[in-house]
């Protein structure tokens, strides 16, 4: 049993910052052979949280070499063992799950009451592949009584998983689970902005795997470009940007390795006059991700509320985003966290004033706190700009910060060409009491994922994933553990010998 979660229990949780700063293969720690290092700095308060090692093509080599050598021996492992040693890392996951999500929350500016539940995700995560070892399942096919044909799934090799800032830890652990669980050996990169959980984390389950099947190169670009081109690697994964995403796919084409890719979103939310606005407007602000400063890719950060009903969800929206107030990060009654660093800060405030100069109406927000306390952090408060039109460029862009376009509409089909316009398709949110517009909103949404009547959850056993350039494949679900075997046919001849 978990033990709850109470602010007396986050205020208990100390800053324990991982010992171990270089990369971490072969079941040892090394030094980055490049000798680089980088600053890690927190987000909410400006101070530095010491260097981690900025690996090179060179480091990224000696992982993926030690993940083959372990490869040979992993995928011998009979898949209930596999499993059981992944139950094993789950434990350690809520074990440590305060101490993890307090590394996050300084390294990565979330909030340390949210950043618990994703230590809780991440194990959950890993339970739920390893219970899920005995379904990698081949097929027999028929060939009448002199032949005997089926299909068996084996494992891809080394598979590399490339995971970005807003969930650090939960990514790291949880990623890997699909395809260790599958028989592969994985190399990691941890974000370059925010690897002191990851660090912690092969710490904390170091002797739990057999040495090189977990592997970490900590680090930025190259690390990232190494792996993603390695000729040793199987399958890459990523969890980035689109342009990221090309950049991954362009490095896989050479060897023409497999690839995941969880890709950006422009998301859309969409309301029906038949909606109650005060749902309406808790789901734009929940929607939005505002805990996480809009750090998420599946915020849905473009709403469009038919007109009959506009002006009372903006109201409502003025009240429900109060809860939403930037804070320390580490701070248990903080609700919402910082931006990850000063680029993405002023990256953020560069659309803001886009919204401005192109005639958005600004309702909330739109720059960062007063509160002196928070002067040296980089904090923006929760931003909702309405009266916003399609060609604005917070209409079209992912901003991956805490800022919502709001949309009048009174034609559906005009409405719908809006939605889908963009070239992102991951996440939409649909609001209508009526059942027959749901599905139709629903099947006209060029979305991979999306919610009735709801925002933002995740249902583990559901396949998550995108449309167009959102990303290709799926997560969370039976087809990512598949995705990381490949299948074998084999043929037996049963007739009988013929005689000479």
């Amino acid at each position: 049993m978990n033990t709850p979660v109470t602010p007396n229990s986050l205020a208990a949780i100390k800053l324990n910052l991982p010992i171990q700063r270089g990369a971490y293969y072969g079941g040892r720690w090394h030094e980055p052979k490049s000798g680089r290092y980088l600053e890690q700095i927190n987000p909410g308060t400006g101070d530095s949280l010491g260097r981690a090692a900025d690996c090179s093509a060179e480091d990224v080599d000696g992982a993926v070499s030690a993940a083959r050598a372990a490869f040979a021996e992993w995928r011998r492992v009979p898949p209930l063992e596999r499993a059981r040693m992944l139950k094993g890392v789950a434990r350690v996951l809520r074990e440590n799950a305060g101490e993890l999500a307090m590394i996050d929350s300084a390294d990565c500016g979330n909030p340390i009451s949210e950043m618990i539940g994703d230590a809780n995700v991440a194990a959950a995560q890993v339970e739920f592949f390893a219970g899920l070892v005995t379904e990698m399942k081949g097929h027999s096919i028929p060939q009448g009584p002199d032949r005997l044909n089926f299909s068996v799934r084996e494992p891809l090799g080394v598979v590399g998983r490339i995971v970005p800032f807003n969930h650090p830890f939960m990514f790291i652990a949880g990623k890997a689970a699909a395809p260790l669980a599958a028989g592969n050996t994985v190399v990691m990169k941890p974000p370059e902005q925010a690897p002191l959980s990851s660090l912690r984390l092969a710490e904390l389950i170091d002797g739990l795997l057999p040495p090189g099947v977990f592997n970490l190169v900590p680090g930025g670009k190259e690390a990232g470009a190494a792996l993603a081109s390695h000729p040793g690697v199987a399958k890459i994964a990523l969890i980035g940007s689109v342009p990221t995403g090309k950049a991954v796919m362009r490095a896989a084409a050479d060897t023409l390795k497999r690839v995941l890719l969880e890709l950006g979103g422009k998301n859309a939310l969409i309301a029906y006059p038949d909606a109650d606005p005060d749902a309406v407007a808790g789901g734009v602000v929940g929607g939005m991700n505002f805990t996480w400063c809009g750090q998420s890719c599946g915020s849905t950060s473009r709403a469009f509320i038919h007109e009959k009903i506009y002006d009372a969800v903006i109201e409502r929206i003025k009240v429900r985003i109060k809860r939403w107030k930037p804070g320390i990060p580490t701070d248990p009654a903080t609700t919402m966290g910082a931006i990850i660093s000063r680029t993405q800060f002023d990256r953020v405030m560069g659309y803001i004033e886009s919204a401005r100069c192109e005639g958005a109406r600004l309702i909330t927000g739109g720059g960062p706190p007063s509160d002196p306390a928070l002067a040296k952090g980089l904090y923006i408060e929760p931003t909702v700009f309405a009266d916003v039109k399609p060609t604005m460029k917070i209409a079209r862009e992912e901003i991956f910060g805490p800022v919502v376009a709001v949309f009048r509409w009174s034609d559906e089909a005009a409405m719908l060409d809006e939605v889908n316009a963009v070239e992102y398709g991951l996440t939409a949110s649909i609001w209508t009491n009526d059942l027959s517009t749901a599905h139709r909103a629903a099947a006209n949404v060029e979305a991979g994922f999306i919610w009735i009547n709801d925002v933002s959850k995740h249902f583990l056993g559901t396949p998550f994933g995108g449309y167009k350039q959102s990303g290709i494949g799926r997560e969370e679900c039976l087809e990512e553990l598949l995705s990381f075997t490949q299948e074998k046919n084999i043929n037996i001849n049963l007739a009988a010998p013929a005689k000479a």
